[in-house]
């Protein structure tokens, strides 16, 4: 590869993605992938110490580049907060549709255990960052002396929310991936509603629209 002395993290993991998308599997070493990349290992060691690294950064990145998308709309300054994570999840996912051969293959195996995948753990940081930016809750549950607990939970509640939403979105097998777009608006609206307290009408409504697509699909 050319000018190797200005390879940056962005070329590194462009690289990456596009040996795995091609190969459908990931490279087993260091070794392997610089071969298969035309990499020098120094240039590669410059940058990340291993390819755990390099997956971490990439789902950083993508979200990130969604962040950075997000931030450009005229119309974020009029959006609630429900709505600004509304927007945020289209386009993150939109980004991950983008990048699906790739995500495939990294994420195979492990849709069950999306929350202990170490190379997401970079998202959750980022993801969580930016769940504090909406201070969730802050008027809507006011409890006195509770607040750092209830900002822990809402966190972690919006990752795992986030996570469930990455495995439907990598069993969805509609066109255009349409059911995973009504999963996040359904999804985030009851979020919203138990917030405000009033959650029943979402919640039976999420819960048919996943019975209809988890349950009453394997019966067919």
């Amino acid at each position: 590869m050319e000018n190797k002395n200005k390879i940056s993290k962005i070329d590194i993991i462009t690289l990456y993605m596009e040996l795995v998308s091609e190969s459908k599997k990931r490279p087993k070493s260091i070794k392997q992938f610089c071969k298969k990349a035309d990499l020098d290992k120094k240039v590669f060691y410059h940058n990340f110490s291993s390819l755990e690294k390099v997956e971490k950064y990439i789902f950083k990145t993508l979200f990130k580049n969604s962040l950075a998308v997000l931030e450009e709309s005229e119309e974020l300054g009029s959006f609630d907060e429900k709505n600004k994570l509304i927007s945020l999840y289209f386009t993150f996912f939109e980004n991950l549709t983008l990048n699906k051969e790739y995500l495939y293959v990294v994420l195979k195996g492990c849709k069950n255990k999306l929350h202990a995948h170490k190379t997401l753990s970079s998202l959750e940081k980022s993801f969580k960052k930016f769940i504090d930016t909406l201070a969730l809750g802050e008027n809507k549950l006011p409890i006195e002396g509770l607040e750092k607990v209830q900002k822990n939970v809402i966190r972690q509640s919006a990752w795992i929310q986030l996570l469930v939403t990455m495995r439907f979105w990598l069993e969805d097998n509609s066109e255009s991936f349409e059911k995973t777009d009504i999963f996040i608006e359904k999804s985030i609206n009851t979020s919203f509603d138990l917030l405000e307290n009033k959650f029943l009408k979402n919640v039976l409504d999420l819960g048919k629209f996943v019975y209809k697509e988890r349950y009453q699909k394997s019966t067919d």
